[in-house]
């Protein structure tokens, strides 16, 4: 067992809080390359009710296992919150990888979804630049100098940065591969024109034009969904301002309401 699969089996799926909550629980689904424990400072902030923090297929505790494809991950999602004993509906927030999850998630099993946010959603599919780069990426995926380099370029805090590196290097490339041709692939669901739920759509206002493109198309679909920009920040914004993040996930899963330091994005200001 690497030291990262290691440290994400330290790292529990179910936090309960210290005495009971009436408030929904509140499901964190992670990015790529990384696994459940970069959810650590949201855990900290949210002791007041049920946090789940799952690893997703091929990554973190699950490196072993193939990648099953979006759709899969969304049902698997379902299965793991059901034998925790997490049956009801939920508050969903995903990052990167993890709101795209999200986004299949609600498509498929809106039922199970109380309220939702995402971030740094790829959903309109990369230009041939990025796929170049995705290229170059895996064929250097087994050296731990690119490891340390992406930990560099995404901001990870010094003190979380060698479990960054030891958590890619755990992961397979036939994982990332499979995961990443899918992503890039893009592709809004259909399904999401018939489901009501209340969304909130951030992207780092430094984030690459792609994902301000998926928040309008992901607005294209469910008119509903509320549009922000998140001021000056990147894509690993959860680390990169710890204290924004947890207000901006308080605000909206406790009062419905965007986080006000949000920009508007796209003239969405409601």
């Amino acid at each position: 067992m690497t030291a990262a699969t290691t440290a994400s089996a330290a790292f529990p799926e179910l936090h309960r809080p210290g005495q009971p909550s009436t408030r929904p629980p509140l499901v964190l689904l992670h990015g790529g390359n990384v696994a459940n424990w970069m959810w650590e400072p949201q855990v900290a902030a949210f002791g007041d009710r049920v946090v789940v923090t799952p690893d997703l297929p091929g990554f973190g505790a699950r490196v072993a296992e193939e990648w099953p494809g979006l759709d899969a991950v969304a049902d698997d999602l379902i299965r793991r919150l059901d034998g925790l004993g997490v049956t009801g509906p939920v508050d969903v927030a995903g990052l990167s990888l993890g709101a795209v999850t999200t986004i299949r998630l609600l498509a498929r099993h809106p039922e199970r979804v109380r309220s939702a946010l995402v971030t740094g959603a790829a959903l309109v599919g990369v230009g041939a630049a990025a796929r170049l780069t995705s290229r170059a990426q895996l064929s250097a995926w087994r050296a731990p100098w690119f490891w340390r380099a992406q930990a560099a370029a995404f901001r990870i805090p010094e003190d979380a940065r060698e479990l960054y590196v030891s958590h890619g290097l755990s992961v397979r490339r036939e994982t990332a591969a499979a995961m990443l041709a899918e992503v890039y692939a893009g592709g809004v669901p259909a399904a999401l024109q018939t489901v009501d739920r209340p969304l909130l759509a951030i992207a780092g206002e430094k984030e690459p034009g792609e994902i301000r493109r998926s928040l309008t198309a992901l607005g294209k679909r469910m008119p509903q969904a509320r549009l922000r920009l998140a001021p000056s920040m990147h894509h690993i914004w959860s680390i990169e301002d710890v204290e924004l993040f947890n207000a901006t996930l308080r605000a909206w899963f406790d009062e419905g309401r965007p986080e006000e330091r949000l920009l508007p994005f796209g003239g969405n200001r409601a």
